[in-house]
C-alpha cells in the first residue's frame, strides 16, 4: 500500500449549491442564541477585483461569553445551548455573502500572562476543490486587545492587518434588530486579505 499512487484530486463544483449548502445555514441565531445580534455582509473578490460567485464560505466562532462549542475549550464561561457557532453560505453572482450571528466574546487563551484573544470570527472560503481552501479571521473595529494579540500582530504589515478588521455598516444596520458589519475577502493581488494556513 505504501507504494500506491495518491488518489488524484478532483473538483467538487460548481455544485456547492446542490450538495453542501442548505437555506438558513447562514443564520446562527435562528435557535434563539443569546448575545448581541449582528449581520456580516461582504464580497469575495479575486486579485483583479472580480466577484467570485458560487464560493462556499464557512464561519466558526465563540459565543457571546467567549466560549466555543468544542470539547477542547475548557474556559469556564457558559455555553449557549442555542448557539453552535458555525454557519455556511454561498456567494451570489456578484460574490456577495451574508451571515446573521451574534458578536463573539473575547476569551483568555493562556499564551502569555493575562492573554485574551480579541473578538473575532473565523472564515474559510472554498474554491472549486476542497484543496482550494483559504482561512482568515475577521476582527471588529476599535478592539483594545489588538496590541496584545500575537496572532493579530503576526501579520507584520499594518495595512494588511487593517484588511482583517470589519467596517461598521450603518446603511445595512436594521433598527432595533441587528448592527451590521462589512467584510470583503480579496483572494490575491496587492489588496489581498491576509490568510492563515488551514
Amino acid at each position: 500500500m505504501a507504494n500506491d499512487p495518491l488518489t488524484p484530486s478532483q473538483t467538487v463544483g460548481p455544485f456547492f449549491h446542490a450538495a453542501l449548502h442548505r437555506a438558513g445555514w447562514n443564520d446562527l441565531t435562528a435557535g434563539g442564541a443569546r448575545g448581541e445580534r449582528i449581520a456580516i455582509e461582504g464580497r469575495v473578490l479575486d486579485g483583479d477585483g472580480l466577484p467570485c460567485d458560487d464560493a462556499l464560505i464557512e464561519i466558526w466562532q465563540a459565543n457571546a461569553a467567549g466560549r466555543y462549542l468544542h470539547r477542547v475549550d475548557q474556559h469556564p464561561a457558559p455555553l449557549d445551548p442555542n448557539f453552535t457557532g458555525g454557519g455556511r453560505v454561498l456567494t451570489d453572482d456578484e460574490g456577495r455573502y451574508r451571515f446573521i450571528t451574534i458578536k463573539p466574546g473575547a476569551y483568555p487563551w493562556k499564551n502569555h500572562h493575562n492573554a485574551w484573544r480579541p473578538q473575532h470570527i473565523h472564515l474559510s472560503v472554498f474554491g472549486r476543490a476542497f484543496t482550494e481552501r483559504l482561512v482568515t479571521q475577521m476582527y471588529f473595529p476599535g478592539d483594545p486587545l489588538f496590541a496584545y494579540d500575537p496572532i493579530y500582530q503576526s501579520v507584520r504589515d499594518p495595512k494588511a492587518r487593517e484588511r482583517m478588521i470589519s467596517t461598521f455598516d450603518l446603511a445595512n444596520t436594521k433598527p432595533e434588530w441587528a448592527l451590521a458589519y462589512s467584510f470583503d475577502i480579496v483572494l490575491g493581488g496587492a489588496a489581498a486579505t491576509p490568510l492563515e494556513n488551514a
